[in-house]
């Protein structure tokens, strides 16, 4: 294909007859700009992301690139190009150097290295100082690379009059924890996102059509407010709820801030929590709501209650990301799908993984999306369930996020956890908080007093263990009961001396079969309230089912672990009042050990914080001490993250971070794990979905919205215990990483 010779190519393409379409590399340079600017300006940082933008794809003017994209239907993905000496991401970052530092002295060089790192890992991610970029740039294929390319740029590309100044530029100041890394990866979404942007408009005119089209934030308040018209407040539990809704929604003109929503598990948190952010985001102007979940057992119960709410509005209104989200094409729409790339959408619903994750990552496709949290309200749901071991990263993050990027945060929970800033004797365990936080309930004594549906049994010795066939002869008594212990084995134990027909949740069971599970757990429960079921309904649970599944249980047995899990597991009781008097809840200590780390140190400060308790577990003044004393027992930032990312202006190199290794290391799910397809039957045992699926992948590859797909039916296995069932012909492998299951009764035991 004859493509024209006086003009340099960003990127290629044809028209429908087979003619060519060019892409004019100044045009892309200059839109990307742009865009990025457009975006940066929500944070005061429009002119550094002008910048990197305009210098991002720099180096596609040098000849061996152009020669290469002529052969070529795309070079926009740095990978595919096939040799070194057609590189194009150092050559804008050495120019952002040699730029700077000539046109504005040493405050240009204590900048550039900002763009430096922008630039260069605008396809590979951002990278590390040392051991990383610092030695690619001074590579002699980088110098060839700039050289080549500056020899060809025109002059309006090239040079700049737009000063930079470091020193007033990073929101924060750049030597407050977590500041300087938060900004740039704020810069870098912006400059990847308009890169993304302005490439498929080229390359794929109606895939960007169908971005947006969703309703304004304006358009789903009114719907919400028709949806929560129609509850009625014909109980005592639903009264509470009407005026936890109700004060939740007279502070939202409040001024944007960190806020805590303290109420009882079955206390409406959800709903209300959504009423408060739709209000304030219109009073203040926000952009979007952003909803984070821990758990993806419980993210598509919750993103099912918001589509009912919005369900009137006959669009889309919801955007579900998250590793388990469905994603065929028959299931979601195009904006949707869309979006979960660069989340421009009014409501997303997502999990701590993916937000977090993100927030400390290096991939485009993570960081993508993060300049989209600037003027967001973000609902933290479930926010004890914050990971210790990276708290303090994550708090810093969040410190920075209300404070200088218009967001306003809700700590949503029945167990506030304590969060403010802490001294101790050793500044080693010292907490950096979040301080001055606005409870939005008028006074959550009297609520926990007005939703007490249960009384908590403690075991008579914190010493003495319950066997398990000792347990198992307590609930074979009970007609309607959930236990929850600590581990999938304990779980496994317990659940093979239970008597015939005793359900089991765990997650060695895949996501489909969990829900599958719960929903029909959900449906008995309902029929027996109702006097259509009178079978004995028993299930045997890990810690799953704690945080947001609205499961509602007479009796609730709950193995000895930390306050919150235990307060949570009360929540499965009792939830909506229906009892005649008080559910049930018994703490045991179960036999053996309790696994070490997070788990252990939890059940040992519970027990420290109980000793001697006569009053209710469950007070709410128990959980500042528990919390304070769990946070003192555990490392807050277990793999130096915050170390990792602070520069040091002292040094030869004042802004050498690790963004690499920090991201590498900032894993809330361990990367040691195996991911294994299921062959998961449904609950007739007929259901060939995910056979379906298998051989999509045997026949298309791994395209996005199959693996997507195929995470529903995954469960997750030590390395090592997969590769030996590997070798025992128990799996196979259907692709690097990814393991399917023999045979159907395979992992059943």
């Amino acid at each position: 294909m004859k493509f024209p010779d006086d003009i340099f190519l960003a990127h290629t393409a044809t028209h429908a007859d087979g003619s060519p379409r060019v892409h004019e590399l100044a045009e892309h340079l200059r839109q990307v700009g742009a865009g990025a600017a457009s975006s940066a300006a929500a944070f005061g940082a429009a002119d550094w992301a002008r910048l990197a933008g305009l210098w991002h794809d720099l180096g596609k003017y040098r000849d061996g690139f152009q020669r290469y994209i002529r052969d070529c239907a795309d070079a926009h993905i740095e990978g595919r190009v096939p040799s070194k000496d057609k590189t194009h991401s150092a050559a804008g970052a050495l120019h952002a150097i040699e730029a700077l530092e000539c046109r504005h002295g040493p405050a240009g060089k204590l900048a550039a290295p900002v763009l430096a790192y922008l630039i260069a890992g605008h396809h590979a991610g951002l990278a590390d100082w040392h051991g990383g970029l610092k030695a690619r740039l001074a590579s002699d294929d980088a110098r060839r690379e700039y050289a080549d390319a500056r020899g060809a740029a025109p002059a309006a590309i090239l040079e700049t009059d737009i000063p930079l100044n470091l020193k007033d530029a990073v929101p924060g100041g750049i030597l407050t924890p977590g500041a300087f890394a938060l900004w740039l990866r704020m810069l870098f979404s912006t400059l990847v996102d308009a890169d993304f942007l302005d490439t498929e408009a080229f390359m794929d005119a109606g895939k960007a059509d169908a971005r947006g089209g969703f309703p304004p934030l304006a358009e789903m308040h009114g719907a919400y407010n028709a949806h929560m018209a129609c509850f009625a407040a014909d109980t005592p539990v639903r009264r509470i709820r009407a005026d936890i809704l109700r004060q939740c929604r007279s502070k939202a003109a409040a001024a944007p801030g960190l806020y805590t929503l303290t109420v009882p598990t079955g206390g409406g948190k959800t709903l209300a929590s959504l009423g408060f952010a739709l209000d304030h985001a219109l009073a203040h102007g926000k952009r979007r709501v952003i909803y984070a979940i821990p758990y993806t057992s419980i993210i598509e119960q919750t993103a099912d209650v918001f589509r009912d709410v919005f369900a009137s509005l006959g669009r889309e209104c919801v955007v579900e990301h998250h590793s388990q989200a469905e994603s065929d094409p028959a299931d979601e729409t195009s904006a949707s799908r869309l979006a979960c790339e660069n989340w421009d959408a009014p409501l997303v619903v997502t999990t701590n993984v993916q937000l977090f994750e993100s927030l400390f990552a290096a991939r485009t496709s993570r960081c993508r999306k993060l300049h989209r949290l600037v003027g967001s309200v973000l609902i933290l749901d479930e926010a004890q369930q914050l990971p210790p071991e990276f708290l303090q990263p994550i708090l810093d993050v969040l410190r920075l996020l209300i404070r200088h990027y218009g967001v306003t945060a809700v700590l949503c929970t029945a167990t506030q956890p304590a969060l403010t800033t802490t001294d101790y004797f050793d500044p080693s365990m010292s907490l950096r908080g979040l301080d001055d936080a606005t409870e939005l309930m008028d006074d959550p004594d009297a609520l926990y007093a007005a939703l007490k549906r249960v009384d908590v049994r403690l075991p008579a010795d914190f010493t003495m263990p319950t066997e398990w066939p000792a347990l198992a002869d307590e609930l074979a008594d009970h007609d309607s009961v959930l236990a929850i212990v600590n581990t999938r084995g304990g779980a496994r134990e317990l659940h093979r001396r239970m008597p015939k027909g005793t359900l089991h949740l765990s997650a060695l069971m895949c996501g489909a079969h969990r829900k599958d599970v719960i929903d029909h757990i959900k449906a008995r429960l309902t029929a027996r309230r109702n006097g259509h079921d009178t079978t004995p309904l028993r299930v045997v649970s890990t810690q799953l089912v704690e945080a947001g599944v609205d499961l509602d249980f007479p009796v609730v047995y709950r193995a000895l672990a930390g306050l919150d899990s235990i307060a949570q597991a009360a929540g499965r009781c009792n939830r909506e009042g229906a009892l005649p008097g008080m559910g049930k809840v018994v703490v045991f200590v179960p036999p053996g050990k309790i696994p070490a780390g997070t788990l252990r140190k939890g059940a040992e400060v519970c027990r420290s914080v109980l000793h001697g308790q006569v009053s209710d577990p469950l007070d709410r003044g128990l959980f500042a001490a528990y919390f304070q004393q769990f946070y003192a027992s555990v490392s807050l930032d277990q793999h130096g993250i915050v170390e990792m990312l602070k520069p040091a202006p002292t040094r030869e190199d004042p802004l050498a971070v690790q963004f690499r290794s920090a991201a590498d290391k900032f894993r809330l799910i361990p990367d040691n794990q195996a991911q294994v397809v299921v062959l998961y039957r449904g609950p007739e045992g007929q259901d060939e979905a995910v056979d379906i699926l298998l051989g999509k992948l045997k026949k298309d590859g791994p395209e996005r919205w199959l693996m997507r797909a195929l995470q529903r039916y995954t469960v997750s296995l030590p390395q090592q215990h997969a590769e030996r069932l590997l070798a025992l012909g128990d799996l196979s492998l259907a692709m690097p990483g990814l393991y399917v299951q023999a045979d159907v009764r395979i992992l059943a035991s």
